[in-house]
């Protein structure tokens, strides 16, 4: 038996197929070879075709079924770059482009939104600004795109756009509610005040249902096209940083997860709903949320992280794969010679209060510095920049002394993890998981075919733990006092 977990990120699409049994991968594939494109047309602004996310995600299933059959499926999950909006006319068809989490051209909206609601009621009820999330997208459509916005039947986040083109299925979580800051943690209910302000009707939010629970049945048309037999249960579905958090197993009061793709993320769960009166960082429901057990989950993220190291890589070092680049990296001590990276150079950073900084490299010394340098100063500057955001976390009550992250991305840097450790003074964790292999896996529990939690989990190892770095503490203490200092600067200037 086995089940389907889809990750719809905005740089790939990943399929995974899990043995239920043993709990392990039996096949994945990456889609596209390249980095998905991203359309800006505008300074701030981040588009993608709804349509192509579905035509990667047919072409993922297809390619494991040339090897695995699809009939077996017992379940799919899903899983999803947050705050997305996609608009759907009557006949469910997109009206345009997606526009996706690190588009910020809604901040003013969300701005305007929070002090005419009232900044304590809102924050009280919401948890959050109305910010940049997908309800404020929405309102920018309405006031800019007024003609479409009148076709629009339903709007919806790009995971419950897959989950709709697999069942036929038009709806929602909870949490994804929450997500697109349409929950009222107060009353435990939709937002219905945030859509009201804006001038959203009602109707064109689709309903609700947990993130753990059959949520809808594949068509017969995904039996023909896909070979996944009509009927299978979509069982899990859940954001991109809820479900890394789950993946991790995080799902407790206290527990921490961390992830470092386009974006980086430090996500914690509370029982306790607390909101930044700065948002800064934001809380949204846990997967596993419910009215007699609350979880919420305390997210932190930074939108210019790996992004950053990918375009350093580009630009410095094309021909050398990563190993290589660690390696090189490695022949330059902590601090990088007093060179200093800002990484915040793709859109309005919300830790930074929705500031746009913008990406810096500073101190360069051309007698000294060479592309070790740059490209050690790049993973610094990005282990900075989320020690930075996990201060702010133990400001609303958060403490993380152990940090779990999958092995992936930018945790595959043995430095990058050494850094981090000894900067936030945690222990990091890998584990031998990654984003569509948790859909997977709570597809498995969400459809019944684990019984409870301990079971879902039991074949989660442990690949490595790694200690902060009592050698290094000194110089990257320093290097972070200095790095802080040119960040304050840019700031003063906006």
């Amino acid at each position: 038996m086995k089940t389907l977990g889809i990750d719809v990120g905005s740089s790939s699409i990943k399929i995974s197929v899990m043995d239920v049994a043993s709990g392990q991968c039996a096949g994945s594939v990456t889609l596209p070879d390249k980095e998905l494109s991203i359309d800006a047309v505008q300074p701030g602004w981040a588009e993608q075709s709804p349509r192509m996310w579905w035509e990667y995600v047919c072409a993922g299933i297809k390619q494991l079924g040339a090897t695995l059959s699809m009939g077996d499926i017992a379940a799919i999950g899903i899983t999803y770059q947050m705050h997305g909006l996609v608009c759907l006319d009557k006949r469910g068809e997109p009206l345009r482009k997606s526009i996706i989490w690190c588009d910020s051209r809604a901040v003013e909206i969300g701005a305007e939104a929070l002090e005419k609601i009232g900044r304590e009621s809102c924050l009280q009820r919401t948890l959050n600004s109305p910010g940049n999330f997908t309800a404020s997208k929405l309102a920018w459509v309405k006031r800019c795109e007024p003609e479409l916005f009148q076709k629009i039947d339903k709007f919806m986040l790009p995971g419950d756009y897959i989950a709709y083109m697999l069942s036929g299925d038009i709806s929602t979580t909870t949490s994804g509610l929450s997500e697109q800051i349409l929950w009222n943690f107060k009353e435990e209910k939709r937002a219905d005040f945030v859509a009201d302000y804006y001038g959203i009707p009602l109707q064109m939010i689709p309903p609700d249902r947990p993130s753990i629970g059959v949520q809808a049945y594949t068509s017969a048309a995904i039996e023909r096209e896909l070979g996944i037999r009509q009927g299978t249960p979509i069982a899990y579905r859940a954001g991109d940083q809820p479900n890394n958090a789950f993946s991790l197993n995080v799902l407790d009061s206290g527990e921490i997860a961390a992830t470092g793709g386009t974006s980086g993320v430090v996500y914690g769960v509370t029982d306790q709903p607390k909101a930044d009166p700065l948002s800064r960082v934001n809380t949204f429901l846990h997967v596993n949320h419910s009215a007699e057990k609350p979880r919420y989950g305390v997210l932190l993220c930074i939108n210019g992280t790996g992004i950053l190291n990918a375009w350093i890589r580009r630009q410095v070092a094309p021909e050398m794969g990563y190993d290589e680049i660690n390696r090189l990296c490695e022949t330059v001590g902590p601090g990088s010679d007093g060179l200093v990276m800002l990484p915040f150079g793709n859109g309005a950073e919300r830790m930074l209060e929705n500031r746009y900084t913008g990406a810096s490299v500073l101190g360069i010394d051309l007698n000294r510095h060479g592309k070790a340098h740059i490209l050690r100063a790049a993973q610094e500057g990005i282990a900075y920049s989320f020690r930075y955001g996990v201060d702010i976390m133990r400001e609303v009550g958060l403490e993380p002394k152990v940090i779990r992250a999958g092995n992936a991305n930018l945790f595959l840097s043995p430095l990058f993890r050494r850094t981090l450790a000894t900067l936030c003074d945690a222990r990091i964790e890998l584990y031998n998981t990654d984003g569509a292999l948790g859909a997977a896996r709570g597809a498995a529990l969400g459809a019944g075919l684990y019984k409870d939690r301990d079971e879902a989990f039991r074949s989660l190892t442990k690949l490595e733990t790694v200690l902060p770095d009592p050698h290094s503490k000194e110089a990257l203490e320093s290097g972070y006092v200095n790095w802080k200092a040119e960040l304050s600067v840019r700031m003063s200037r906006l």
